[in-house]
Protein backbone atom coordinates (compact mmCIF):
# COMPACT_ATOMS: atom_id res chain seq x y z
CA UNK A 1 0.00 0.00 0.00
CA UNK A 2 2.89 2.28 0.99
CA UNK A 3 4.50 1.68 -2.47
CA UNK A 4 1.47 2.63 -4.21
CA UNK A 5 0.60 5.96 -2.56
CA UNK A 6 4.54 6.69 -3.38
CA UNK A 7 4.03 5.61 -6.38
CA UNK A 8 0.86 7.95 -7.22
CA UNK A 9 2.68 10.83 -5.37
CA UNK A 10 5.50 10.70 -7.88
CA UNK A 11 3.31 10.53 -10.58
CA UNK A 12 1.21 13.91 -9.19
CA UNK A 13 4.46 15.60 -8.71
CA UNK A 14 6.11 14.69 -12.25
CA UNK A 15 1.93 15.94 -13.42
CA UNK A 16 2.76 19.48 -11.76
CA UNK A 17 6.07 19.54 -12.75
CA UNK A 18 4.70 19.10 -16.53
CA UNK A 19 2.22 21.34 -15.98
CA UNK A 20 4.35 24.18 -14.61
CA UNK A 21 6.84 23.58 -17.93
CA UNK A 22 3.90 23.90 -20.12
CA UNK A 23 2.98 27.07 -18.55
CA UNK A 24 6.24 28.48 -18.15
CA UNK A 25 7.74 27.70 -21.43
CA UNK A 26 5.08 26.46 -24.18
CA UNK A 27 3.02 29.77 -22.79
CA UNK A 28 4.65 32.60 -21.77
CA UNK A 29 2.86 32.79 -18.28
CA UNK A 30 4.44 34.43 -15.22
CA UNK A 31 3.33 33.96 -11.93
CA UNK A 32 2.87 37.66 -11.88
CA UNK A 33 0.25 37.93 -14.53
CA UNK A 34 -2.55 35.80 -12.97
CA UNK A 35 -5.09 37.71 -10.94
CA UNK A 36 -7.64 36.23 -8.90
CA UNK A 37 -11.50 37.28 -9.64
CA UNK A 38 -14.84 35.14 -9.29
CA UNK A 39 -14.96 31.45 -8.90
CA UNK A 40 -15.79 29.37 -12.21
CA UNK A 41 -17.91 26.91 -10.23
CA UNK A 42 -20.53 25.44 -11.88
CA UNK A 43 -22.24 22.14 -10.98
CA UNK A 44 -21.76 19.15 -13.52
CA UNK A 45 -24.38 17.05 -14.88
CA UNK A 46 -25.51 14.50 -12.74
CA UNK A 47 -24.15 10.79 -14.12
CA UNK A 48 -22.69 7.20 -13.20
CA UNK A 49 -21.02 6.60 -10.09
CA UNK A 50 -17.51 7.46 -10.50
CA UNK A 51 -15.21 4.83 -10.45
CA UNK A 52 -12.11 3.63 -8.06
CA UNK A 53 -9.85 4.90 -11.22
CA UNK A 54 -11.77 8.25 -11.60
CA UNK A 55 -12.13 9.20 -7.81
CA UNK A 56 -7.74 8.90 -7.87
CA UNK A 57 -7.52 10.36 -10.87
CA UNK A 58 -9.94 13.47 -8.75
CA UNK A 59 -8.03 13.14 -6.40
CA UNK A 60 -4.77 13.26 -8.34
CA UNK A 61 -6.55 17.26 -10.39
CA UNK A 62 -7.33 18.02 -6.93
CA UNK A 63 -3.51 17.95 -5.37
CA UNK A 64 -2.25 19.66 -8.76
CA UNK A 65 -4.83 22.64 -8.23
CA UNK A 66 -3.87 23.06 -4.24
CA UNK A 67 -0.54 23.18 -5.64
CA UNK A 68 -0.84 25.48 -7.86
CA UNK A 69 -3.11 27.53 -6.13
CA UNK A 70 -0.55 28.41 -3.44
CA UNK A 71 2.04 29.05 -5.94
CA UNK A 72 0.06 31.54 -7.64
CA UNK A 73 -1.47 33.21 -4.74
CA UNK A 74 2.54 33.02 -3.73
CA UNK A 75 3.37 34.81 -6.95
CA UNK A 76 0.62 37.04 -6.46
CA UNK A 77 1.90 38.44 -2.95
CA UNK A 78 5.33 38.74 -4.29
CA UNK A 79 5.41 40.50 -7.56
CA UNK A 80 1.61 42.46 -6.92
CA UNK A 81 -1.29 42.04 -9.30
CA UNK A 82 0.36 44.40 -12.16
CA UNK A 83 2.45 44.19 -14.63
CA UNK A 84 5.05 46.39 -14.42
CA UNK A 85 5.02 46.91 -17.95
CA UNK A 86 1.44 48.85 -17.39
CA UNK A 87 3.02 51.33 -15.47
CA UNK A 88 3.31 53.58 -18.70
CA UNK A 89 2.26 57.25 -20.19
CA UNK A 90 -1.63 57.11 -21.31
CA UNK A 91 -1.61 56.12 -25.03
CA UNK A 92 -2.46 59.06 -27.86
CA UNK A 93 -5.32 57.93 -29.71
CA UNK A 94 -4.70 57.56 -33.61
CA UNK A 95 -5.50 61.08 -35.74
CA UNK A 96 -7.34 58.73 -38.25
CA UNK A 97 -8.94 55.06 -38.75
CA UNK A 98 -7.01 52.92 -40.67
CA UNK A 99 -8.50 52.87 -44.41
CA UNK A 100 -8.61 50.31 -47.06
CA UNK A 101 -11.50 48.44 -45.77
CA UNK A 102 -14.96 49.01 -47.70
CA UNK A 103 -17.30 48.48 -44.64
CA UNK A 104 -15.24 51.22 -42.24
CA UNK A 105 -14.91 53.67 -45.34
CA UNK A 106 -18.81 53.13 -45.13
CA UNK A 107 -19.76 53.65 -42.07
CA UNK A 108 -16.75 56.01 -40.79
CA UNK A 109 -16.44 56.81 -37.60
CA UNK A 110 -17.34 59.13 -34.63
CA UNK A 111 -14.38 60.96 -34.20
CA UNK A 112 -16.05 63.63 -31.87
CA UNK A 113 -13.70 64.99 -28.94
CA UNK A 114 -16.35 64.08 -26.13
CA UNK A 115 -14.82 61.59 -23.36
CA UNK A 116 -17.51 59.16 -21.91
CA UNK A 117 -18.35 59.57 -18.60
CA UNK A 118 -18.29 56.79 -16.63
CA UNK A 119 -21.91 56.61 -13.78
CA UNK A 120 -21.75 56.31 -10.57
CA UNK A 121 -24.47 53.18 -10.84
CA UNK A 122 -22.05 51.24 -12.99
CA UNK A 123 -20.79 48.79 -10.39
CA UNK A 124 -24.50 48.80 -9.29
CA UNK A 125 -25.57 48.16 -13.55
CA UNK A 126 -22.83 45.02 -13.76
CA UNK A 127 -24.21 43.57 -10.38
CA UNK A 128 -27.66 43.96 -12.12
CA UNK A 129 -26.64 42.13 -15.10
CA UNK A 130 -24.37 39.67 -13.58
CA UNK A 131 -27.57 38.70 -11.47
CA UNK A 132 -29.95 38.11 -13.94
CA UNK A 133 -27.68 35.75 -15.71
CA UNK A 134 -27.08 34.14 -13.03
CA UNK A 135 -31.24 33.75 -12.07
CA UNK A 136 -32.25 32.73 -15.24
CA UNK A 137 -28.98 30.04 -15.73
CA UNK A 138 -30.44 28.54 -12.37
CA UNK A 139 -34.29 28.98 -13.46
CA UNK A 140 -35.20 25.18 -14.42
CA UNK A 141 -38.03 26.36 -15.72
CA UNK A 142 -36.35 28.47 -18.28
CA UNK A 143 -34.85 26.38 -20.87
CA UNK A 144 -32.68 26.34 -24.42
CA UNK A 145 -30.46 24.07 -26.10
CA UNK A 146 -27.74 23.30 -24.43
CA UNK A 147 -27.93 25.24 -21.04
CA UNK A 148 -28.04 22.19 -18.90
CA UNK A 149 -24.56 20.84 -20.33
CA UNK A 150 -21.24 20.98 -17.98
CA UNK A 151 -18.49 23.28 -18.92
CA UNK A 152 -16.55 19.64 -19.49
CA UNK A 153 -19.24 18.57 -22.31
CA UNK A 154 -18.67 21.69 -24.49
CA UNK A 155 -16.43 20.62 -27.34
CA UNK A 156 -13.06 22.00 -28.11
CA UNK A 157 -14.30 23.80 -31.33
CA UNK A 158 -17.41 25.90 -29.28
CA UNK A 159 -14.51 27.58 -27.50
CA UNK A 160 -13.24 29.15 -30.33
CA UNK A 161 -14.93 32.77 -29.14
CA UNK A 162 -13.04 32.89 -25.81
CA UNK A 163 -9.81 34.89 -26.53
CA UNK A 164 -6.88 35.10 -23.86
CA UNK A 165 -4.62 37.76 -22.38
CA UNK A 166 -2.35 35.99 -20.17
CA UNK A 167 -0.34 38.81 -19.37
CA UNK A 168 -2.93 40.81 -17.92
CA UNK A 169 -5.16 37.62 -16.99
CA UNK A 170 -8.25 38.80 -19.05
CA UNK A 171 -10.54 36.33 -21.39
CA UNK A 172 -12.61 37.87 -23.61
CA UNK A 173 -15.36 36.38 -25.60
CA UNK A 174 -15.92 37.88 -28.85
CA UNK A 175 -19.40 37.92 -30.28
CA UNK A 176 -19.51 39.49 -34.06
CA UNK A 177 -21.40 42.64 -34.72
CA UNK A 178 -21.30 43.64 -31.21
CA UNK A 179 -17.79 46.09 -31.61
CA UNK A 180 -15.93 42.98 -31.70
CA UNK A 181 -12.91 44.28 -34.05
CA UNK A 182 -12.14 46.99 -32.07
CA UNK A 183 -12.21 44.64 -28.80
CA UNK A 184 -9.80 42.60 -30.35
CA UNK A 185 -7.51 44.90 -31.37
CA UNK A 186 -7.37 45.81 -27.78
CA UNK A 187 -6.87 42.46 -27.12
CA UNK A 188 -3.86 42.42 -29.51
CA UNK A 189 -2.44 45.44 -27.75
CA UNK A 190 -2.46 44.57 -24.43
CA UNK A 191 -1.15 41.33 -25.35
CA UNK A 192 1.13 42.28 -27.41
CA UNK A 193 0.33 39.11 -29.95
CA UNK A 194 1.34 41.14 -32.76
CA UNK A 195 4.59 43.00 -33.84
CA UNK A 196 4.91 46.09 -36.37
CA UNK A 197 8.66 45.74 -37.27
CA UNK A 198 9.44 43.57 -34.32
CA UNK A 199 7.71 46.21 -31.89
CA UNK A 200 4.81 45.37 -30.36
CA UNK A 201 0.97 47.55 -31.72
CA UNK A 202 0.33 50.44 -28.67
CA UNK A 203 -2.44 52.20 -30.82
CA UNK A 204 -5.49 49.62 -31.29
CA UNK A 205 -6.72 51.61 -34.41
CA UNK A 206 -3.27 51.11 -36.20
CA UNK A 207 -3.80 47.31 -36.63
CA UNK A 208 -4.75 46.89 -39.95
CA UNK A 209 -8.62 44.26 -40.32
CA UNK A 210 -7.16 41.78 -41.98
CA UNK A 211 -4.77 40.91 -39.29
CA UNK A 212 -6.98 41.59 -36.38
CA UNK A 213 -9.64 38.53 -37.60
CA UNK A 214 -6.70 36.34 -38.51
CA UNK A 215 -7.45 33.61 -36.07
CA UNK A 216 -3.42 33.55 -35.54
CA UNK A 217 -3.01 36.05 -34.64
CA UNK A 218 -4.86 35.22 -31.04
CA UNK A 219 -5.06 32.62 -28.38
CA UNK A 220 -7.98 31.15 -27.87
CA UNK A 221 -9.30 28.44 -25.79
CA UNK A 222 -10.12 26.04 -28.66
CA UNK A 223 -6.38 25.95 -29.48
CA UNK A 224 -5.35 24.32 -25.81
CA UNK A 225 -5.62 20.83 -27.00
CA UNK A 226 -3.22 21.07 -29.37
CA UNK A 227 -0.53 23.05 -26.86
CA UNK A 228 -1.56 21.11 -23.93
CA UNK A 229 -3.19 17.81 -24.63
CA UNK A 230 -5.20 15.97 -21.81
CA UNK A 231 -4.41 18.80 -19.78
CA UNK A 232 -6.20 21.39 -21.51
CA UNK A 233 -9.27 21.63 -20.57
CA UNK A 234 -7.67 21.36 -16.47
CA UNK A 235 -5.70 24.74 -17.79
CA UNK A 236 -8.97 26.43 -19.23
CA UNK A 237 -9.97 26.06 -15.92
CA UNK A 238 -7.41 27.51 -13.59
CA UNK A 239 -7.61 30.82 -16.28
CA UNK A 240 -11.76 31.08 -15.97
CA UNK A 241 -10.99 30.54 -12.12
CA UNK A 242 -8.32 33.26 -12.09
CA UNK A 243 -8.61 36.01 -14.98
CA UNK A 244 -11.07 38.48 -15.33
CA UNK A 245 -13.98 37.38 -17.89
CA UNK A 246 -15.69 39.55 -19.75
CA UNK A 247 -18.37 40.02 -23.07
CA UNK A 248 -20.14 42.70 -24.90
CA UNK A 249 -24.01 41.78 -26.59
CA UNK A 250 -26.41 43.59 -28.57
CA UNK A 251 -30.34 43.54 -28.80
CA UNK A 252 -30.37 40.58 -30.60
CA UNK A 253 -32.34 41.58 -33.70
CA UNK A 254 -30.74 44.87 -34.07
CA UNK A 255 -27.49 42.75 -34.21
CA UNK A 256 -29.34 40.23 -37.05
CA UNK A 257 -30.14 43.66 -38.99
CA UNK A 258 -26.49 44.83 -38.64
CA UNK A 259 -25.15 41.54 -39.76
CA UNK A 260 -28.02 41.36 -43.01
CA UNK A 261 -26.42 45.18 -43.88
CA UNK A 262 -22.97 43.99 -43.53
CA UNK A 263 -22.12 41.06 -45.56
CA UNK A 264 -25.61 41.15 -48.02
CA UNK A 265 -25.72 45.17 -48.48
CA UNK A 266 -22.23 45.06 -49.18
CA UNK A 267 -20.28 43.50 -51.72
CA UNK A 268 -18.56 40.49 -49.96
CA UNK A 269 -17.14 37.71 -51.77
CA UNK A 270 -17.11 35.19 -49.49
CA UNK A 271 -20.81 35.77 -48.20
CA UNK A 272 -21.91 36.01 -51.74
CA UNK A 273 -20.85 32.14 -51.82
CA UNK A 274 -21.47 30.92 -49.01
CA UNK A 275 -24.49 31.82 -48.43
CA UNK A 276 -26.32 34.75 -51.12
CA UNK A 277 -26.02 32.06 -53.57
CA UNK A 278 -28.01 29.60 -52.09
CA UNK A 279 -30.27 31.89 -50.59
CA UNK A 280 -31.31 33.25 -53.71
CA UNK A 281 -31.82 29.89 -55.19
CA UNK A 282 -33.80 28.20 -52.67
CA UNK A 283 -36.13 31.71 -51.59
CA UNK A 284 -35.84 33.94 -54.92
CA UNK A 285 -35.98 30.91 -57.26
CA UNK A 286 -33.10 32.59 -59.35
CA UNK A 287 -31.07 30.12 -61.65
CA UNK A 288 -27.91 30.77 -63.59
CA UNK A 289 -26.57 33.33 -60.77
CA UNK A 290 -23.31 35.17 -61.88
CA UNK A 291 -20.19 33.81 -59.81
CA UNK A 292 -18.89 36.88 -58.55
CA UNK A 293 -20.38 39.65 -56.12
CA UNK A 294 -19.53 42.70 -57.90
CA UNK A 295 -21.73 41.10 -61.32
CA UNK A 296 -24.67 40.10 -59.33
CA UNK A 297 -25.07 43.69 -57.76
CA UNK A 298 -24.38 45.14 -61.73
CA UNK A 299 -27.02 42.95 -62.19
CA UNK A 300 -29.19 43.92 -59.27
CA UNK A 301 -29.50 40.51 -57.54
CA UNK A 302 -29.57 40.87 -54.16
CA UNK A 303 -30.56 38.86 -51.15
CA UNK A 304 -33.46 40.49 -49.25
CA UNK A 305 -33.88 40.84 -45.41
CA UNK A 306 -36.77 38.72 -45.89
CA UNK A 307 -34.68 36.56 -48.22
CA UNK A 308 -32.24 36.19 -44.97
CA UNK A 309 -34.72 35.72 -41.96
CA UNK A 310 -36.75 32.72 -44.02
CA UNK A 311 -32.98 31.13 -44.20
CA UNK A 312 -32.43 31.63 -40.41
CA UNK A 313 -36.00 30.18 -40.06
CA UNK A 314 -35.57 27.29 -42.01
CA UNK A 315 -34.74 23.86 -40.24
CA UNK A 316 -32.59 22.56 -43.35
CA UNK A 317 -29.98 25.64 -42.27
CA UNK A 318 -28.47 23.81 -39.33
CA UNK A 319 -28.83 20.47 -40.91
CA UNK A 320 -26.24 22.03 -43.71
CA UNK A 321 -23.52 23.39 -41.01
CA UNK A 322 -24.61 25.64 -37.26
CA UNK A 323 -25.07 29.28 -38.13
CA UNK A 324 -22.49 31.40 -39.38
CA UNK A 325 -20.89 33.45 -36.09
CA UNK A 326 -22.17 36.65 -37.65
CA UNK A 327 -25.98 35.00 -36.70
CA UNK A 328 -25.15 32.73 -34.21
CA UNK A 329 -27.00 33.06 -30.82
CA UNK A 330 -24.71 34.72 -27.58
CA UNK A 331 -25.72 31.68 -25.87
CA UNK A 332 -23.75 29.17 -28.34
CA UNK A 333 -20.51 31.49 -28.62
CA UNK A 334 -19.76 32.28 -25.52
CA UNK A 335 -21.63 30.08 -23.07
CA UNK A 336 -22.92 31.83 -20.37
CA UNK A 337 -24.56 29.42 -17.90
CA UNK A 338 -21.10 27.49 -17.69
CA UNK A 339 -18.67 30.62 -17.77
CA UNK A 340 -19.03 33.27 -14.62
CA UNK A 341 -18.32 36.64 -16.33
CA UNK A 342 -17.02 39.13 -14.11
CA UNK A 343 -18.29 42.00 -16.89
CA UNK A 344 -21.17 41.98 -19.20
CA UNK A 345 -20.91 45.15 -21.67
CA UNK A 346 -23.65 46.35 -24.01
CA UNK A 347 -23.33 47.87 -27.37
CA UNK A 348 -26.39 50.27 -26.61
CA UNK A 349 -24.05 51.85 -23.85
CA UNK A 350 -20.44 50.97 -25.22
CA UNK A 351 -18.83 54.46 -24.18
CA UNK A 352 -19.90 54.47 -20.94
CA UNK A 353 -19.11 50.34 -20.31
CA UNK A 354 -15.66 50.18 -22.33
CA UNK A 355 -14.51 53.03 -20.03
CA UNK A 356 -15.63 51.49 -17.01
CA UNK A 357 -14.34 48.38 -18.01
CA UNK A 358 -10.70 49.11 -19.13
CA UNK A 359 -10.51 51.02 -15.54
CA UNK A 360 -11.43 47.51 -13.60
CA UNK A 361 -8.79 46.04 -15.67
CA UNK A 362 -6.29 48.78 -15.06
CA UNK A 363 -4.90 48.98 -18.23
CA UNK A 364 -6.76 52.39 -18.60
CA UNK A 365 -3.37 54.37 -18.66
CA UNK A 366 -2.32 51.79 -21.33
CA UNK A 367 -5.19 52.83 -24.24
CA UNK A 368 -8.20 53.73 -25.10
CA UNK A 369 -11.44 52.21 -26.66
CA UNK A 370 -10.90 53.09 -30.22
CA UNK A 371 -14.06 55.38 -31.54
CA UNK A 372 -17.27 53.68 -32.41
CA UNK A 373 -19.17 53.99 -35.98
CA UNK A 374 -20.67 57.00 -36.64
CA UNK A 375 -24.23 55.47 -38.06
CA UNK A 376 -24.46 52.30 -36.05
CA UNK A 377 -27.38 50.31 -36.46
CA UNK A 378 -30.30 52.04 -34.13
CA UNK A 379 -33.09 49.97 -32.44
CA UNK A 380 -35.41 52.36 -33.69
CA UNK A 381 -34.65 50.86 -37.04
CA UNK A 382 -36.81 47.14 -35.99
CA UNK A 383 -40.03 47.97 -36.99
CA UNK A 384 -39.12 49.39 -40.28
CA UNK A 385 -36.80 46.46 -41.46
CA UNK A 386 -39.30 44.01 -40.37
CA UNK A 387 -42.65 45.45 -41.28
CA UNK A 388 -42.49 43.13 -43.97
CA UNK A 389 -41.57 39.81 -42.51
CA UNK A 390 -44.79 38.13 -41.87
CA UNK A 391 -46.03 37.98 -38.17
CA UNK A 392 -45.53 34.50 -37.64
CA UNK A 393 -42.07 34.60 -39.15
CA UNK A 394 -41.24 37.08 -36.29
CA UNK A 395 -42.90 35.25 -33.39
CA UNK A 396 -40.37 32.45 -34.93
CA UNK A 397 -37.20 33.85 -34.86
CA UNK A 398 -38.16 35.92 -31.17
CA UNK A 399 -38.59 31.73 -30.16
CA UNK A 400 -35.00 30.99 -32.18
CA UNK A 401 -33.48 34.00 -29.96
CA UNK A 402 -35.25 34.03 -27.08
CA UNK A 403 -32.58 32.65 -24.68
CA UNK A 404 -30.06 36.12 -25.80
CA UNK A 405 -33.29 38.28 -24.78
CA UNK A 406 -33.75 37.00 -21.63
CA UNK A 407 -30.33 36.32 -20.00
CA UNK A 408 -29.47 39.94 -21.30
CA UNK A 409 -31.86 41.76 -20.02
CA UNK A 410 -33.29 43.23 -23.51
CA UNK A 411 -36.94 43.30 -23.25
CA UNK A 412 -39.56 42.03 -25.68
CA UNK A 413 -40.11 43.00 -28.59
CA UNK A 414 -43.79 42.53 -27.71
CA UNK A 415 -44.56 45.21 -31.20
CA UNK A 416 -43.72 43.07 -33.71
CA UNK A 417 -45.05 40.16 -32.24
CA UNK A 418 -48.95 40.66 -32.38
CA UNK A 419 -50.80 42.12 -34.47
Amino acid sequence: MTKARLFRLSVVLGSVFMILLIIVYWDNVGTAHFYLHTSFSRPHALGSPPTAAQDEDREDLLDMDEFLEKLLSSGLRQNGPLNRKMEQAPLQGSSRPVLGNLEENVRGYDWSTRVARVSLDQEKLQAERRRMLREFCANSSFAFPAKERSFDDIPNYELNHLIVDDRHGIIYCYVPKVACTNWKRVMIVLSESLLDQGVPYRDPLDIPREHVHNSSTHLTFNKFWRRYGKFSRHLMKIKLKKYTKFLFVRDPFVRLISAFRSKFELENEEFYRRFAIPMLKLYSNHTNLPTSVSEAFRAGLKVSFPDFIQYLLDPRTEKMAPFNEHWRQVYRLCHPCQIDYDFVGKLETLNEDAAHLLQLLKVDRLLHFPPSYRNRTASSWKEDWFAKIPLAWRQQLYKLYEADFVLFGYPKPENLLKD
